[in-house]
């Protein structure tokens, strides 16, 4: 059964996948497997936007159960998914890849500020667009400005790259008898309290029609299949 096709897409990414095997930091290696096969993508015709996560560099949450202030734990988290976009930018430019990040938290030497209709010209140019510093305020994870990234740019889809080839009853390193979603609902997600996003960003998704895909990022050309309609990891829409 293949799904359908999507010409405007959000791709988040968490910090994590950039660090590889190394499991901090970025990693050259992933980081430039990962602009190849955006930029298979992107020759392609797909518009697309990308939300990273800072994990690999700095976790506000983690931080603040230690003690240290919530909202300057997530500012700092928020900065870290900034450098993580300049990483990605990086490596997109050097194959030929059209760019920018544009950052909720201004930066200008770096950075282009958020403007929607800015980002929405620039997809249509054919650039790819890095969102940076999630929504700007803490509080809010990097989930929750990928969904309301895609939505105010109209993307058709979130796909969400992870480890796991899709979204389980149950942690399936833990649980071997965890089973795997082809499809579920957003309601399943938040009464289960499925690993797909927080309960913020799904119930975001959910109130304005907006799918979820999980897949396995680790699989080279995956991004690919999933954005053409191919059966790859688990849908998350309504019923």
């Amino acid at each position: 059964m293949s799904r359908q096709s999507y010409n405007r897409v959000l791709l988040k990414l968490s910090g994590e996948s950039l660090a590889g095997d190394q499991g901090y930091g970025i990693d050259p290696g992933t980081i430039s497997a990962i602009a190849a096969e955006i930029k298979e993508v992107v020759d392609a015709g797909v518009q697309l936007a990308l939300v990273i996560g800072g994990g690999n560099i700095f976790r506000g949450l983690a931080a603040s159960s230690k003690g240290m202030d919530r909202a300057s734990a997530d500012y700092m988290g928020m900065l870290a998914t900034v450098i993580n976009s300049l990483a990605l930018q990086d490596a997109l430019e050097k194959i030929g890849v059209s760019t920018r990040v544009q950052s909720a938290i201004a930066m200008q030497e770096v950075a282009e500020p958020y403007i929607r209709r800015k980002a929405i010209r620039h997809l249509e140019k054919g650039r790819v667009v890095i969102f940076g510093a999630g929504t700007g305020n803490p509080y809010f994870t990097t989930d929750t400005a990928a969904s309301l990234r895609a939505m105010e740019i109209g993307a058709q889809v979130i796909l969400k790259g992870t480890k796991v080839d899709g979204v389980y009853s149950a942690d399936p390193k833990k649980d071997p008898s965890a089973t795997r979603y082809d499809a579920v609902t957003y309601l399943a997600v938040l009464q289960q309290g499925l690993q797909v996003m927080d309960a913020t960003a799904t119930s975001l998704c959910m109130d304005n029609h907006l799918p979820i895909i999980v897949f396995d990022l680790t699989t080279p050309g995956n991004i690919k299949k999933v954005i053409s309609g191919q059966t790859i990891g688990t849908i998350v829409q309504g019923d």
